[in-house]
């Protein structure tokens, strides 16, 4: 599905070659500032590389139409971006981004209890924790379906043992309904368990390729 052929980004990033294939779970792992943010950036040509290619289907990103590209491989930052100031707001903010017919009401509270948050759809967004937010951004990402997930440390600000059990049921989520995952992880144990493939980013300036 992502093929990334001697791409550079920076002094961050160097990469020989690198696939990862279609409804596969691949997990990120790393020291802080090896580049596992921006190897998700790249996928949805959030940004650009220095150099290289990195394709989708195998066609360059750049020559891809960008809008409908975040569409098919979305991504959900590890700080959550709140789209309005209700929680049913921003559960509907990506079909809205998405031009895709919004959600009933009991779509969106199913897509919040999936992931152990009980609100009101008219509770204020920035009243939430930092957990709930992410498990709010989670339900909101799911709703939007995409064919791709692009993961940055979504339960990083939870506990040990619901973030198990939240990743656990985004996890069934996505094989049930054959998506693509790669995410960020700073936990071992939850890249071992949920992913088929691990992929262990070591620092740049220890090495010369990723």
């Amino acid at each position: 599905m992502f093929t990334f052929k001697q791409v550079l980004y920076k002094d961050i990033l160097n990469i020989d070659e690198l696939h990862i294939d279609e409804k596969s779970i691949t997990a990120l792992i790393g020291e802080s500032g090896t580049g596992k943010s921006t190897l998700l950036k790249l996928m949805n040509h959030l940004i650009a590389c220095t150099d290289g290619t990195i394709s989708y289907k195998g066609t360059p990103v750049e020559e891809l139409d960008a809008v409908k590209l975040r569409r098919d491989a979305a991504m959900l930052s590890q700080t959550p971006v709140l789209f309005g100031e209700t929680v049913r707001e921003n559960l509907e903010a990506g079909l809205l981004f998405s031009e895709k017919t919004l959600p009933s009401e009991k779509e969106m509270i199913d897509a919040m209890q999936r992931y152990y948050l009980e609100k009101n759809l008219d509770d204020k967004a920035d009243k939430l924790s930092g957990g709930e937010q992410q498990r709010l951004a989670l339900a909101r990402i799911t709703l939007l379906d995409p064919e791709v997930f692009l993961l940055d440390e979504p339960t990083s600000a939870l506990d040990d043992e619901l973030e198990h059990d939240v990743m656990e049921r985004f996890m069934a989520y996505a094989q049930d309904n054959e998506k693509t995952v790669i995410f960020v992880t700073h936990s071992q144990s939850i890249a071992e368990e949920f992913s088929d493939t691990i992929i262990d980013i070591t620092p740049y300036s220890k090495k010369g390729r990723d």
